[in-house]
């Protein structure tokens, strides 16, 4: 993740601010499609989720003892009950998962809500198309990004500037935007991509009766299927809180700025903070090279 910096002859002015070019048209186009994937992989596995909303932590379905399950029905006096329950304990969550809108606009028995599921309406067959068609585009996307996600490895520098990162994000509006990852965005992001989607897309497999007819061992990797949903299961509610954290981070450091870098592939940034980056003052300069990275 190195680059060219075009910094000679330039003010010794740490409040001026440049240009530099951070995303290449590659990394922009595979952020943006995989976002639109995970999302509608999210929502259409909560859709498949909802024909059986019960994880059990055995290589069995112990229908009596779920490890998770979340439900709904009437309660003695007849009102709607929503739940979600771990282990032998229940919590509460009418209107908000167990009961909710069913998609032909009333409300029932149901894990997920309409609104977060793809199809919106019970349709566990049409649930799991639009499950693998966009599983195909997301694992298109993680091939083709591949060679710019391997120079998220962390380096013995980041590990040793991680206090400092983890310190500054502690008030993350204050945080001044860079040409560079910082050390908590490096091990964020390389977690996600060789750690979190792998265990995903095998889980995922694992569970897939045609995978499991030539590939026996796959299952057995995570302790058998049921157990290999509950990995699908928590690496599908890992992205989602980071996809949350990220849209937060991308909100408090500068919204414009980081959505601008995602587009352009430009990012406004500190004359101090513009080293490893291709420095651009004006508009009227064009780049002398790209540096690929990530936002």
């Amino acid at each position: 993740m190195s680059g060219t910096s075009s910094t000679a002859d330039q003010p010794r002015d740490s409040n001026r601010r440049h240009r530099v070019f951070r995303n290449p048209l590659v990394v922009r186009l595979t952020h943006w499609l995989s976002a639109l994937a995970l999302l509608i992989l999210t929502m259409s596995g909560m859709q498949i989720f909802n024909a059986h909303a019960a994880l059990y932590a055995s290589d069995a379905s112990d229908f009596a003892h779920p490890a998770l399950a979340i439900g709904g029905g009437m309660d003695s006096r007849g009102d709607p009950k929503g739940f979600v329950q771990f282990g032998s304990r229940r919590i509460s969550t009418t209107h908000v998962l167990g009961w909710g809108p069913n998609g032909y606009g009333e409300e029932g028995p149901r894990a997920f809500p309409a609104w977060a599921t793809m199809p919106p309406q019970q349709d566990l067959a049409n649930g799991r198309r639009w499950h693998i068609a966009f599983a195909w585009i997301f694992v298109l996307c993680g091939l083709t990004f591949a060679p710019w996600a391997l120079r998220l490895w962390p380096s013995r520098a980041d590990m040793r500037a991680l206090p400092h990162a983890l310190r500054t994000h502690l008030l993350p509006w204050k945080v001044a935007p860079s040409a560079q990852q910082n050390p908590l965005q490096k091990l964020t992001y390389f977690g996600l991509v060789f750690i979190v989607v792998p265990i995903a897309i095998l889980s995922g497999l694992a569970l897939a009766p045609a995978v499991d007819s030539w590939a026996h061992w796959l299952p057995a990797i995570f302790g058998g299927r049921q157990f290999a949903r509950i990995w699908h299961f928590a690496a599908m509610i890992t992205i989602i809180v980071f996809f949350v954290g990220h849209v937060v981070m991308v909100a408090l450091t500068g919204l414009v700025n980081n959505m601008r870098s995602m587009i352009t592939g430009w990012l406004v940034v500190p004359q101090s903070a513009a080293a490893g980056g291709v420095v651009r003052p004006s508009a009227a300069d064009e780049p002398a090279a790209k540096v690929p990275a990530l936002s």
